[in-house]
């Protein structure tokens, strides 16, 4: 069983940073497909970023240029940083992995925007 634990969210003004972090219970070495959805507030949940089994990074249009995920393999850890924080990222952010057809998800991290 593949753990993935969140990590870095909570309250902040528009305009500012958060870094979530994504600690996985194994090596993520030869996990291609790794990214960070989110839900916001009565909505469904969402692609925010993610790396690709060919290598390459997806953003969603709304946080491209703002928002960067990375990782760490020597850490097994994800992460995702968010710049320029606005009111609209208020949202559950969740981490995912995918493991052969498997989809692995973390609990889930909430981020509140506000002023």
């Amino acid at each position: 069983q593949v753990q993935l634990v969140e990590s870095g969210g909570g309250l902040v003004q528009p305009g500012g940073s958060l870094r979530l972090s994504c600690l996985v219970s194994r090596n993520i070495f030869r996990i291609n497909v790794m990214g960070w959805y989110r839900q916001p507030p009565g909505e469904q949940r969402e692609l925010v970023a993610r790396f690709t089994s060919s290598g390459s990074t997806n953003y969603a249009d709304s946080v491209k240029g703002r928002f960067t995920i990375s990782r760490d393999n020597s850490k097994n850890t994800v992460y995702l940083q968010m710049n320029s924080l606005k009111p609209e990222d208020t949202a559950v952010y969740y981490c995912n992995a995918v493991i052969l057809t498997t989809n692995y998800w973390g609990q889930g991290t909430q981020v509140t925007v506000s002023s």
